[in-house]
């Protein structure tokens, strides 16, 4: 859980991107999961969007996580250049199950199907 000290020397932003940053290298947060938005991230943590806007494009600069327009913030693999190429194949996958209205079970169906499980 993620939690700002108004008090603490470093800055809000700063406090963020390194807790955030800490949650990936532990597991806490695996590569694919979505991050809040902003806003929501913001009222959460009572500060001002503009503080997490600057921690996501600090995160995101350094590779931790991806911006993927309208859906949203999400955590990168690290290290790993063929989970990565992975992760971007379920994005895909993800994405067009959603735009076509598919059930996610169904779609699990259909990948267990395509790997042959």
């Amino acid at each position: 859980m993620i939690t700002i000290d108004p008090a603490a020397s470093a800055p809000p932003f700063e406090q963020l991107r390194v807790q955030i940053i800490d949650a990936i290298a532990s597991g806490e947060l695996p590569a694919g999961d979505k991050l809040p938005t902003v806003r929501r991230l913001a009222a959460d943590l009572e500060i001002a969007p503009g503080t997490v806007a600057r921690a996501y494009r600090e995160l995101e600069t350094a590779g931790f996580i991806e911006t993927r327009g309208r859906n949203g913030t999400f955590v990168r693999a690290q290290g790993d250049v063929r989970m990565q190429q992975a992760q971007d194949a379920a994005a895909g996958f993800a994405s067009q199950v959603r735009a076509l209205r598919l059930d996610p079970g169904d779609a699990l169906e259909l990948v267990k199907r395509a790997l042959h499980l």
